[in-house]
């Protein structure tokens, strides 16, 4: 039995720890996981009366075209309806568009070094050919970006605020970006952290001007629903449709559609989450800088921190019951930032094993 040789060399997507793995490999309690940039206030009390409501439909299949999800969203960024494609997590559309437009082993996709890890992945996936673009501080560097654009490329990725170095391109980088880009290559602007940035939406705005951009925007960060995984696209019309005829039938349930309308609702919440966020990094920055610890400023939910044994560290950590991440840069820890309570577990943990 042979397997496609594209993914033959390919290592599985790998997620924070769980919390339940944890307690049994080291029979502990009282752990604080800061390994997944969830929200740490879990969600809205509208969500959970939402869910609750809606439980008493699961013996039935949810709305395959997620009519009443699909509206919220475009009443609240105020496009149509057809813009909008739904996946199990802004991760599957990330899959879904690349299978959209790379088709042959000579197609190259773009992206950053340090990027958001599924990128190469889903390159890999596909057969095609990945072609990285050296970081510039971590960051994106777009200049090099479109250094690389040739007559083979396919797709370009862009992560903004970027996961899992937490840089941010200004808007004006980015639209300077669009604009130099041809304009049959498609530009996925990956928005998974937008809603902490408390800023003005411009990027919904360049739809209107760039027939080549997607926008790619998530629930599980901010809205606080990463276990039932909702995450959608804005486009024009045309992508869209593309997205839809590839796109599993049902990959949205019933509850986490249901679960997505009520968090768009509750305004409240979400300024409260982030209000949370922005207290707790500056609480773990203060505490990085009590330490000496080098980390690279953060625009999202999380903060890459530097140490001389990063592996080391992390292992140290899990035995102190807190779990934080591994990520694909040499001595980087990625640290969720959590509550008062969580963030003050992981320095004092810190502090006793550095």
């Amino acid at each position: 039995m042979n397997a496609c040789e594209s993914i033959l060399g390919l290592n599985p997507y790998q997620g924070g720890k769980p919390i339940e793995e944890l307690e049994r490999e080291l029979g502990i309690t009282n752990i604080t996981k800061l390994a997944s940039n969830e929200n740490p206030l879990g969600v809205s009390q509208k969500v959970i009366e939402a869910i609750e409501s809606s439980l008493s439909d699961i013996n039935r299949y949810p709305d395959g075209n997620a009519f009443e999800l699909k509206k919220a969203i475009s009443d609240h960024l105020m496009v149509t309806s057809e813009m909008i494609s739904l996946g199990n997590g802004s991760n599957e559309l990330l899959e879904l568009i690349a299978r959209v437009f790379v088709c042959e082993k000579t197609d190259e996709v773009i992206f950053s070094q340090y990027a958001f890890v599924v990128y190469p992945l889903v390159t890999q996936a596909l057969g095609a050919t990945p072609k990285i673009a050296p970081a510039n501080n971590y960051g994106h560097d777009l200049n090099a970006m479109l250094g690389l654009i040739n007559e083979n490329t396919k797709l370009i990725f862009i992560a903004n605020p970027n996961n899992p170095t937490g840089t941010l391109i200004s808007d004006e980088e980015v639209y300077s970006f669009l604009d130099k880009v041809p304009k049959h290559i498609p530009v996925v602007l990956d928005q998974a952290y937008f809603e902490y940035l408390n800023i003005d939406d411009e990027a919904i705005g360049w739809l209107e001007i760039f027939e080549n951009l997607i926008i790619t925007r998530t629930f599980s960060k901010a809205y606080g629903l990463a276990g039932l995984r909702v995450g959608y696209s804005i486009c024009n019309s045309k992508i869209s449709d593309y997205i839809n005829r590839v796109r599993e039938p049902f990959n949205v349930n019933n509850t986490a559609q249901v679960a997505a309308i009520a968090a768009l609702s509750d305004i409240d919440f979400l300024k409260e989450s982030v209000n949370i966020n922005n207290d707790g990094s500056k609480q773990l920055v203060d505490g990085f800088k009590l330490l000496d610890l080098k980390y690279i400023p953060s625009f999202a939910n999380f903060i890459a921190v530097k140490f001389n044994d990063a592996l080391q560290t992390y292992n140290d950590l899990l035995r102190e019951g807190v779990i934080v991440r591994p990520v694909e840069m040499s001595n980087y820890l990625r640290i969720s930032i959590g509550t008062a309570k969580e963030n003050e577990h992981l320095l004092s943990a810190l502090k006793k094993i550095l």
